[in-house]
């Protein structure tokens, strides 16, 4: 029986992605309904080595605070560790809210999504 996700918030969440219609708004919904011991991590250390100076990097999960961040990039993510949020923001980047990317980009143009 697949009931989904009860976090009110992620419902939500997932609920607005799907409305939105575009590729990468659907993959980051399809990505968020995983079972939370499936769903994705990713640490800082992953994003500073796949991230380019000044990208917008969508991660459909959680941000973790292992390692550093050396580039000024703009991390969108479900949830983030403090130690993540802190280290981003001192590098010079902005770590904020899927639903916020959403409506600063909605059409998700120059967004990479890291998994």
């Amino acid at each position: 029986m697949d009931k989904g996700p009860e976090n009110k918030k992620l419902l939500g969440l997932i609920l607005e992605l799907r409305k939105a219609n575009k590729g990468i708004w659907r993959k980051a919904a399809e990505e968020l309904s995983r079972p939370t011991r499936r769903r994705r991590e990713v640490n800082v250390s992953k994003i500073n080595k796949y991230a380019k100076e000044g990208s917008t990097i969508l991660v459909p999960g959680k941000v973790l605070g292992s390692g550093f961040v050396t580039k000024k990039v703009t991390v969108a993510a479900f949830n983030f560790s403090g130690a993540a949020k802190s280290l981003i923001e001192k590098s010079g980047g902005r770590a904020i809210g899927i639903a916020e990317l959403m409506a600063e980009n909605p059409q998700g143009k120059d967004v990479v999504v890291l998994v």
